[in-house]
């Protein structure tokens, strides 16, 4: 995202000018419009042309706010992710164990079916030689963290066990992610390994059965995409011995 300007000489810390809350209003409006154009046609159907014309702006007027398509897209990952992030840290984890397991996979699979296009957006690559922020992978992050809290508790099956290895590996090189695990765990240790694990076999879990039902591919089929997503979340939780 675009960092605050400097406020003008002599304003108060803290204030905004006249022309920072309306460059701030139109970006909003702008992200609005794409918004809805990606829910319309998908990623191809986001045009900045078309959302200048929108909003009563010439085209090059509009590159004054996004630079680019590219650009406007970073922000729009960004955005979601932020927004999936919040819904999931908003889940009671109290409980702990499978209950919590099954409430943060009911949230994800909530806030993706409710805006399918922004899920869409995030999944993956939205268009050939897109390149999301760098900051996308602190935000995927958040989404994840209150993942690893539950898993923290979990004590992994012979099945995983290969997994935790190499997870444990990765933790001692990348001071990132031991950091990152920590701040949500608290754990620095072989504990550590056991909730990284757990919280990244839940993504591919999680974007399997959601991805599927989001993109509309279950339609016609004999179950409910709750009810497997439900079944998978207890595999999930048996192989770390969730309670």
């Amino acid at each position: 995202m675009t960092s605050t300007p400097p406020t003008r000489s002599g304003a108060r810390t803290g204030t905004r000018t006249p022309r920072e809350r309306y460059r701030d209003q139109t970006r909003a409006e702008i992200k609005q419009i794409a918004v809805s154009q990606l829910a319309a046609g998908g990623v191809e159907g986001v045009a900045l042309l078309r959302i200048a014309k929108e909003i009563g702006m010439s085209g090059p007027a509009l590159y004054r706010y996004f630079a680019s398509r590219d650009d406007l897209l970073g922000e729009l990952v960004v955005d979601a992710y932020q927004a999936v992030a919040a819904d999931i840290r908003a889940v009671d984890i109290s409980s702990g164990g499978r209950a919590a397991l099954h409430a943060l996979a009911t949230a994800f699979r909530d806030w993706a079916v409710a805006q399918p296009h922004l899920y869409l957006l995030i999944q993956g690559t939205p268009v050939p030689g897109f390149r999301a922020p760098d900051e996308t992978v602190a935000h995927a992050r958040e989404v994840l963290g209150p993942f690893l809290t539950v898993f923290a508790g979990g004590r992994p099956s012979g099945s995983v066990e290969p997994l935790v290895g190499e997870f444990g590996r990765w933790l001692r090189d990348d001071a990132a992610v031991a950091a990152w695990v920590e701040k949500w765990t608290g754990l620095s240790s072989e504990e550590a390994a056991v909730a990284l694990t757990g919280a990244i076999t839940a993504w591919p879990q999680l974007h399997g059965t959601v991805g599927l039902e989001a993109a509309g591919q279950f339609a016609g089929m004999g179950h409910r995409p709750t009810t497997l997503l439900a079944a998978q979340v207890d595999m999930l939780a048996d192989a770390f011995q969730l309670a």
